[in-house]
């Protein structure tokens, strides 16, 4: 689990939240503090006009975009997957899926300074290093792991994935990258009757990467390991994942599973499975969202306990982490994400179906506030800006 000391911010920076509104293509700047008060909105697709001339003469482009449109947005464009902050509270680093690339735009003009365009057709999840240095971008049909120099752009190196990469999590010392693909999300054959079907996924796999040199150091299937456990048939497909402080226990969220695995990074093997209530027995897996059972999953700065995002069943469960014992929490609908506060006291849930972020307290269990945000916010993010930045909001 990787967390930003508060006190790294500094005197001239300031720590704040960030939650990206995926359908719309903006990001709100909330201050985190008793009232969570927004600071401002990011326009993330200032150039949209330009990448749209470029989409509609271009036939290809155009057919991943629709197919983007209607296979993983629902319906809508994607605008705003993930971001990050550089450390000096300079610019915002965004993924936009619909646009394949990705951006840094400066904070102060909001001007976008530089533009990488992925490989494949769509940007996905993100990760930015604890020194602050590069960003590790997954392509989704480009089957790669960009990793990017975060003040210009450039690609620094990069390495293969599965199909559809998705997760990405940095080691707390910055010397691994934890990678997830979860294969072909889109496709229809999702019913659990028929075990042969789960092949049309593709090739799924859990990867433990070294980031000095992006040599893939480990390739697991989870879902072979969880047979190995005595827990058959199901998925390989990783989703987010929480790491604990020592790094020798990884907790994973699995396609279609509503709960989560402890698997242990030293032994190579799953130590135990918790299952979470499925409040939606009689929904198809066909509907789920992306197969997304839960997606969404943070750990408190004590390790003590999980905040878990039940996307589907439309609840936050707060875990014991060693009981498993939970708590429901149903505070919206379709929650989309979880993280952790800086100071490890909060979990931030994101709740894509109401457009709202939770705060909820890891000590009590209860939401804190509710904040508006976006339509269908997703990834929510801490992060630097400069104090005189704020003041130029006022």
């Amino acid at each position: 689990m990787t967390l930003v000391p508060a006190a790294d911010a500094g005197p001239r920076k300031k720590e704040v939240i960030f939650a990206g509104s995926n359908w719309e293509g903006t990001v709100e700047v909330i201050r985190p503090q008793r009232k969570y008060s927004r600071i401002t909105q990011i326009n993330v697709i200032p150039d949209i006009d330009e990448r749209m001339v470029e989409i509609l003469t271009d036939p290809v482009r155009l057919g991943y975009f629709l197919a983007i449109r209607m296979l993983v947005g629902e319906g809508n464009d994607q605008y705003v997957d993930d971001m990050y902050t550089t450390h000096d509270g300079r610019l915002l680093i965004a993924s936009r899926p619909s646009l394949a690339d990705v951006v840094g735009i400066n904070l102060r003009t909001r001007e976008i300074v530089w533009r990488f365009v992925v490989d494949g057709q769509r940007s996905d999840h993100m990760a930015i290093s604890p020194d602050g240095r590069h960003v590790a971008v997954s392509a989704s049909t480009g089957n790669v792991v960009h990793i990017l120099d975060v003040d210009t752009g450039e690609e620094v190196g990069r390495f293969a994935s599965g199909d559809s990469p998705h997760e990405n999590t940095y080691s707390e010392n910055g010397r691994k990258i934890f990678h997830a693909s979860i294969g072909m999300v889109y496709t229809p054959a999702d019913n659990e009757a028929v075990p042969i079907l789960d092949s049309t996924k593709g090739e799924r796999y859990f990867q433990v990467v070294r980031a000095s040199d992006n040599k893939i150091l480990k390739r697991i299937d989870m879902g072979q390991k969880l047979t190995e456990a005595g827990y058959p048939n199901m998925s390989a497909a990783v989703r987010p994942m929480a790491l604990s402080r020592n790094e020798r226990k990884v907790y994973l969220q699995v396609s279609f599973f509503h709960g989560f695995v402890e698997y242990s990074l030293r032994r190579d093997k799953v130590l135990r499975v918790a299952n979470l209530p499925n409040l939606v027995p009689d929904m198809p897996r066909e509907e789920y969202l992306l197969d997304s059972a839960h997606h969404g999953i943070a750990m408190s700065g004590k390790g003590s306990k999980l905040c878990v995002a039940g996307t589907m069943s439309d609840y936050v469960a707060m875990v014991n982490r060693r009981t498993f014992n939970y708590r429901l929490l149903k505070l919206g609908l379709k929650p989309y994400w979880a993280t952790t506060t800086s100071d490890g006291t909060r979990c931030l849930v994101s709740w894509s179906g109401t457009d709202t972020i939770s705060v909820i307290s890891y000590r009590t269990g209860r939401e804190i506030k509710t904040i508006p945000v976006g339509n269908h916010p997703q990834r929510v993010r801490m992060g630097f800006v400069r104090r005189s930045w704020i003041r130029a909001q006022d």
